[in-house]
């Protein structure tokens, strides 16, 4: 039986794939990309060795992730910040509900974060009567048309101009023509608003810095600056793996996630968060909270493979390289994380038994691989999670007895040989309307193979 997720995701990959509006926003989008991290990849004098560099610190991490959570807490603490551990997602929600009903928090202003979608914070703060609002603008796009993030960096990466102009003029009755800067200024003055009246201000984090106890966040619009710098408390929500040993390190992450996330030389704006507000400050909240989010984090960090996998500085370059999620888009993924490093993740994260599917959804063609800036070897990754889902026995019957005839038939080349053409084509046939869909046609059998017409040659000779 195929799982219900695993059906959610062929039919949404269905209908995406051959659409020819997305595929060509997306091309369009992607190209734009492309040609940016080109242009900042040329800045480098050797990248391989930043990467190098890179993959060496998280590799340390690795190998001593609790004795530096433990630092980072210890540092926090001394702030006067407030840490919360979050075993799941359940807990997490369970913190946010208590912050928001003890400081009695109506609206709250939000700045990007993957890792608050992982949780359903809005859902959450809704659920105890609090508005929360989307800051940067293409989360607040995605917000106000009901949907989630498309891409972990550029979260309406699916929409072009005219989308956008029709959704403002749908929701706020800005005018069907609206020019992106008519709509980025519409956006910007209701916002301003917002931030003046939060009572809690919400960010994610790009780095958890463990010898200063300090929140690392990069942003391009300064929303995530205005969502602290007025609310009386600033709630952090971080997964465990966000951490990095040292301040110095910085300054090799932050262009590196700068140049493979939007080609950028270094993000605007780099802000390091280490406590609430001192007497000696005249702005910041009051009261500061991480919530270290595990959520499955120490599951995958418990296997020997897919630990490197918590390397990861959420860049969103193996998902523009991807072919796949070039085709098939973020929301087909139906997880938080979608691409390659989604596809590794969220079978640990939400259940092998549901998202096994996911590790299927990749070429291998090693294009992840060769942009990762921590060298994660994504494709040896999704291979250990195949052989899993093998032998935990997730596939579906059909494709088990599927397998294991075309094994029989196809390891002998007399038998092989023996099958008639036209039978071959009858049991090929039903790919042309299951798996592979109308657009495509599984090439017939020819009546003699290769094989049979050279025996037949080398006889004439």
């Amino acid at each position: 039986m195929v799982p219900r997720e695993a059906k959610n995701f062929i039919k949404a990959a269905k209908d995406i794939a051959f659409n020819r509006k997305h595929r060509n926003t997306i091309h369009f989008n992607i190209t734009q990309y492309n040609r940016a991290v080109r242009a900042g990849m040329s800045r480098y004098k050797d990248i391989e060795y930043a990467r190098e560099q890179a993959a060496a610190i998280k590799k340390d991490v690795l190998q001593h992730w609790s004795e530096y959570l433990l630092t980072f807490e210890k540092n926090c603490l001394s702030n006067g910040t407030e840490v919360l551990w979050a075993q799941d997602a359940r807990e997490a929600q369970r913190f946010i509900t208590e912050i928001i009903k003890k400081h009695d928090a109506k609206l709250i202003v939000k700045s990007k974060s993957m890792t608050t979608e992982e949780i359903e914070f809005n859902k959450i703060a809704a659920s105890v009567g609090c508005e929360s609002i989307e800051t940067d603008l293409g989360e607040f796009i995605v917000q106000v048309a009901g949907e989630k993030p498309y891409h972990i960096v550029t979260p309406a990466m699916h929409k072009s101009k005219e989308d956008i102009a029709r959704l403002f003029h749908e929701k706020f009755g800005l005018p069907v023509s609206g020019t992106p800067e008519e709509i980025a200024a519409f956006a910007r003055s209701l916002l301003r608003s917002k931030y003046l009246q939060a009572d809690i201000g919400v960010t994610g984090a790009n780095f958890l810095i463990a010898d200063i106890g300090g929140v690392s966040v990069t942003e391009n619009e300064g929303n995530a600056l205005m969502s602290t710098a007025f609310p009386k408390v600033h709630i952090v929500v971080a997964g465990m793996e966000k951490i990095i040993p040292k301040m110095s390190q910085l300054a090799l992450f932050y262009p590196l996630l700068a140049v493979h996330g939007t080609g950028q030389q270094m993000t605007v704006y780099n802000t390091i968060f280490t406590g609430p507000r001192k007497s000696s400050e005249t702005d910041g909240p009051e009261k500061m909270y991480i919530i270290l989010l595990d959520n499955g984090r120490t599951s995958v960090y418990q296997d020997d493979k897919a630990y490197q996998s918590l390397a990861c500085i959420r860049c969103g370059a193996c998902l523009n390289a991807c072919p796949v999620y070039k085709t098939i888009g973020g929301h087909a993924y139906h997880a938080t994380y979608s691409g390659p490093i989604g596809s590794v993740l969220t079978p640990f994260l939400k259940g092998f038994k549901d998202f096994s599917h996911l590790s299927f959804a990749s070429t291998l063609c090693g294009a992840c691989n060769k942009v990762c800036p921590v060298r994660i070897p994504l494709t040896d990754l999704l291979l250990e999670n195949r052989r899993k889902s093998v032998e935990q026995g997730l596939q579906p019957l059909a494709e088990k007895v599927a397998v294991k005839g075309f094994g029989f038939v196809s390891s002998n080349r007399k038998t092989m040989d023996f099958i008639p053409s036209s039978v071959k084509n009858i049991v090929t046939l039903p790919l042309n309307y299951l798996g592979w869909g109308p657009q495509r046609k599984m090439p017939d059998f020819v009546k003699k193979s290769f094989s049979v017409k050279m025996r037949k040659g080398n006889k004439k000779q």
